[in-house]
């Protein structure tokens, strides 16, 4: 839910901050209000880019070590028993691929 109405909230300070700004500067052109909407709108930027990092549903890829010496192994083993070392590594590239779908 809050992925939805974080960065319309967002947004909207965004351009009520510029008009704001524009605003200000023309009525007078008092530096401590244009300091403060700019104040505003940083801080909206840093809750949307917040949001959007910790709200991202990606799964960070790990590298084990130990694993990935355990399929060498056995690769290097099909190999040695015969197998063909460039078709046995593209099956294990097209098995990762279908992994990650």
């Amino acid at each position: 839910m809050a992925r939805r109405w974080i960065p319309r909230v967002c947004g909207a300070i965004f351009a009520a901050g510029v008009a704001g700004i524009i605003i200000a500067t023309i009525n007078g052109n008092n530096a401590g209000l244009i300091l403060s909407i700019g104040l505003v709108i940083v801080l909206a930027a840093i809750a949307l880019l917040t949001a959007n990092s910790v709200g991202a549903n990606r799964s960070i890829e790990v590298f084990d070590d130990a694993a990935a010496e355990k399929l060498e192994r056995m690769v290097m083993k099909l190999v040695d028993d015969g197998a063909d070392e460039k078709r046995v590594r593209a099956l294990v590239r097209e098995t990762r691929r279908l992994g990650q779908k």
